[in-house]
């Protein structure tokens, strides 16, 4: 009998295989997304030395995001890491998009990072 993997499994299996093939450099650090139902997290992580560049986060308490859990949310965090990003010397990344679909929020972060500087 083939048992149905609960989503949060197949999305882990997802994004284990597509880090086996990206990783952030110094030159190019990887823009990792993680999203939840409530929240949505960025952050531009350096793997080479194994430390986060930048970060930005919905439920940040200096955030001006109340809802991090629709499109509105996303796009200013996307806007808010790329200006964090470019803050410290970065302009180039790896998109990591953490196993999730490219669609909806992490589309919208995505689009928002692009327009606010950074290239992927």
């Amino acid at each position: 009998m083939i048992t149905r993997l609960s989503r949060d499994i197949h999305r882990q299996r997802v994004h284990d295989r597509i880090r086996r093939r990206i990783s952030g450099s110094e030159e190019r650090p990887r823009l990792a997304i993680y999203r939840s139902l409530k929240h949505i997290y960025a952050q531009v992580i350096d793997d080479r030395k194994g430390h986060t560049v930048a970060a930005a986060s919905s439920n940040e308490k200096s955030s001006s995001v109340s809802n991090g859990g629709n499109l509105a949310g996303a796009k200013e965090i996307g806007k808010l890491v790329a200006e964090r990003a470019l803050a410290n010397g970065i302009k180039k990344v790896v998109f990591d998009r953490g196993g999730y679909l490219y669609h909806g929020r992490i589309k919208a972060l995505a689009d928002a990072a692009r327009e606010a500087g950074l290239e992927f």
